[in-house]
């Protein structure tokens, strides 16, 4: 296999939830660059079909809540159906809550909870068994640093995220026998609308995170997808079950 082969996804279909915007959308692009097919999945058909129009004939939508965790095998279906097959699966939708634990409803906690990962096994599980029967798939998570180590005020996704790694582990020792790898990232601070909103009225707080970040940069969401591109193509053949993190040194900072 040559250099470009390796890095190839012609012929791969990937559903990718929350694509229409932010990191969704970054990966999406980085996947549809090296040759891949796309349906991007999200409860808003104007932001899906913006986003759409952007990547090309490549890539399509299917708007959907991956909240309603029955109805992740009928949107599988019909993707099939209309489509092809899906060879890629991103767990990429997700939603955000600060606030300090202590002030954190169970109604609250609940909701972070089933948006990611109640929806992205319930995803995992409905699209893992055509992946299985054809002997080939990849299935990616989206984790996070809160994955890695503790932050203030975010109790409810840190425990999201950190789930996600149980997830990773357990489908990539279950799903490998049959052809399919089981991978996360998890992305430091990338620029995207969501950092924007989080940082840009709290200076003191993006000076510390630039200051413990050894690259002294955010990233941007094609940092994001470049990486995904490499864990769901050949030149990662061997990769199952890891957390790549992508975050200019974060994890490993002083």
């Amino acid at each position: 296999m040559d250099f470009p082969q390796a890095f190839s996804l012609d012929g791969e279909l990937a559903v990718i939830t929350g694509g229409g915007t932010g990191l969704g959308l970054g990966i999406a692009r980085a996947l549809v660059a090296a040759g891949a097919r796309v349906v991007l999945v999200g409860r808003r058909e104007d932001i899906l079909q913006n986003a759409s129009s952007k990547l090309g004939s490549s890539a399509s939508y299917f708007p959907h809540d991956v909240t309603d965790v029955g109805a992740a095998p009928d949107l599988i279906s019909r993707i099939t159906q209309r489509d092809g097959a899906p060879t890629i699966l991103v767990n990429n939708a997700g939603t955000h809550l600060k606030k300090p634990a202590v002030d954190t409803s169970e109604a609250e906690f609940r909701s972070v909870m089933d948006t990611h990962v109640t929806a992205a096994f319930g995803l995992s599980k409905a699209i893992a068994p055509g992946m299985m029967e054809r002997g080939h798939g990849n299935i990616l998570f989206m984790a996070s640093m809160t994955s890695l180590f503790g932050m203030p005020n975010v109790i409810a996704y840190s425990t999201a995220k950190s789930a996600y790694l149980g997830l990773v582990r357990s489908l990539a020792i279950e799903l490998a026998p049959s052809g399919v790898r089981v991978n996360a990232i998890a992305p430091g601070w990338i620029e995207t609308p969501m950092l924007h909103t989080a940082l840009d009225n709290d200076p003191p707080r993006k000076a510390r995170i630039l200051q413990r970040t050894p690259m002294a940069r955010f990233g941007q969401p094609d940092d994001i997808g470049w990486a995904a591109v490499y864990l769901c193509s050949p030149a990662a053949s061997y990769v199952n079950g890891v957390v790549l993190p992508v975050d200019g040194g974060a994890a490993i900072g002083f």
